[in-house]
């Protein structure tokens, strides 16, 4: 199964990335001219539905061209935004791009948080954690950091004990203790929304809970907490482009008084402002 959903990804990536190199070739890309377009990699929500509102209300009074390119895996924003065929990006969290950079040798920072998508745990068979029953089969992100963070999530709610410090870097093989003896299906994340009714539950990303319908904010049996929590969506760039003016101006009107209440109003709680 890993390695079909493997090959799937790897089809989506290429068919994106051919997307973005068309653009950079047109010059549009790659270019620190404050009067050129700004092209973003985005996943489509809530990343995307926020820009298009930045774009539509903002960008024009405050003198940015915004060019928005919908992404939907986890690895295209980062090789796009490090061969130039996007300029900046926004789809992920700090602990995931410490570990893209680590793996991949790309030189890519964070420029400004801007929202926080708590994951959450799904499912169709029970309606509360303490429900899970004994021998359960629980999904979880294959990618490292949010698998981390998934197991973490349910250490929080007593369904596990990790050993200390295992960090956004845990696996299943740092579990001290397993009281219900759960068993894991671990999925890329963008699978895990289609899986759930396969599973008896499953820990799913913020914006591929709301792509799938879901609302975190009521459907999630738990979600995590948003007081302290490193995981908020940044805009992020290659090095060396963080003075970037355009880049500069999108960073400010992400954290504007408009987007906040955009994000407040739209998501109701499934996607909370970090700013």
């Amino acid at each position: 199964m890993r390695n079909a959903l493997k090959f799937t990804s790897v089809l989506a990536t290429a068919g994106v990335a051919l997307s973005l190199a068309a653009c950079g070739s047109s010059g549009s890309s790659g270019s620190s001219d404050p009067n050129a377009p700004l092209t973003v990699a985005a996943s489509p929500t809530p990343h995307g539905q926020i820009l298009k509102y930045v774009k539509d209300n903002l960008a024009e009074k405050a003198g940015l061209k915004l060019d928005i390119k919908e992404v939907t895996d986890y690895v295209t924003p980062n090789t796009a935004v490090q061969d130039g065929s996007a300029d900046a990006n926004y789809f992920q969290h700090v602990p995931y791009l410490e570990d893209f950079n680590k793996k991949h040798g790309t030189t890519i920072v964070s420029v400004e948080p801007v929202h926080l998508e708590p994951l959450g745990v799904y499912s169709k068979k029970v309606k509360s954690v303490t429900e899970i029953p004994d021998g359960a089969t629980i999904g979880l992100p294959n990618d490292a950091t949010n698998e981390g963070r998934a197991l973490k999530l349910l250490a929080d709610n007593k369904l596990i004990t990790l050993k200390e410090g295992a960090g956004t870097a845990a696996t299943p093989a740092d579990i001290t203790a397993n009281p219900k003896n759960l068993k894991w299906k671990e999925l890329e994340a963008a699978q895990l929304p289609r899986s759930v009714s396969d599973l008896d539950a499953a820990v799913i990303n913020g914006n591929y809970a709301l792509d799938s319908g879901l609302k975190p904010a009521t459907d999630a049996i738990v979600l995590e907490k948003a007081e302290g929590n490193p995981y908020a969506n940044i805009l992020a760039v290659k090095k060396g482009k963080e003075n970037d003016p355009r880049v500069k101006k999108l960073a400010e009107l992400l954290h504007s008084a408009e987007v906040k209440k955009f994000i407040d109003d739209n998501f109701q709680g499934s996607v909370v402002p970090a700013f």
